[in-house]
Order: C-alpha cells, then sequence, then structure tokens
C-alpha cells in the first residue's frame, strides 16, 4: 500500500519560514512525481509545486508562491521538501503531498492527475 505521510507543519509568524517534509513510499521514489498542494478553511484544494519524475523538472503556483517557496528531492531518502520562506498569513492551511500512480510523469498544477495523497500536515502564520 502507498503511504505519502508528511511533516514539518507548525505556527510561525509572519515573515518566517518551515521546511515541510514528504516522505513516499512509492518505488522507484525518483521515477514519481511529487506535488504539494494546500486547503484553507472553506476553500478548495490549490496547487502549490510539484518536482518531476522524469527530469525532477519543477513547477509552481506562480501567483501565490514563486519566489518564497522552493521544491526539492533528495531521492537516496525517499523524500521531497517545500521549503517555505517569507510566510504570510494567507500561506495558512493545510500541505499535502501527493503522487500519481504512474511512472515518468511530467510536473503538473492538476489536482486530478494525483492518486495517492498524505493525510495533510497543519501550517498556521499570524501577523
Amino acid at each position: 500500500q502507498v503511504q505519502l505521510v508528511e511533516s514539518g507543519g507548525g505556527s510561525v509568524q509572519a515573515g518566517g519560514s518551515l521546511r515541510l517534509s514528504c516522505a513516499a513510499s512509492v518505488r522507484p521514489f525518483s521515477s514519481y512525481t511529487i506535488g504539494w498542494f494546500r486547503q484553507a478553511p472553506g476553500k478548495e484544494r490549490d496547487f502549490v509545486a510539484a518536482i518531476s519524475g522524469s527530469d525532477s523538472s519543477t513547477l509552481y503556483n506562480a501567483d501565490s508562491v514563486k519566489g518564497r517557496f522552493t521544491i526539492s528531492r533528495d531521492n537516496p531518502k525517499n523524500t521531497v521538501y517545500l521549503q517555505m520562506n517569507s510566510l504570510k498569513p494567507e500561506d495558512t492551511a493545510v500541505y499535502y503531498c501527493a503522487s500519481p500512480r504512474r511512472i515518468w510523469t511530467i510536473a503538473t498544477p492538476r489536482l486530478e492527475e494525483y492518486d495517492y495523497w498524505g493525510q495533510g500536515t497543519q501550517v498556521t502564520v499570524s501577523s
């Protein structure tokens, strides 16, 4: 059974930083695209960033996080990270990592392309 486990969430003040981790059981890990999404209360789940399993290219939600968030992967550790800097109150949400069922896919912002999801980790940014 595929598992994705997020960690690293917490509460920070505006301007602070957090690093989220996503440990995934998909194998071979390096061949799977991993995406980060977030969902604020009462809102839809939105794309944040993704890193490709085909060429490790990255994709960001430019409107909301480009220039502040960085996605990366450590394949020997089977982990993808989301470094979040210059956090804003509007970044407050539950953050989820996800993976498609197929390998060697491109990084995509389309929620319906992701089949496996973690349980989420809460990020709260206070002003």
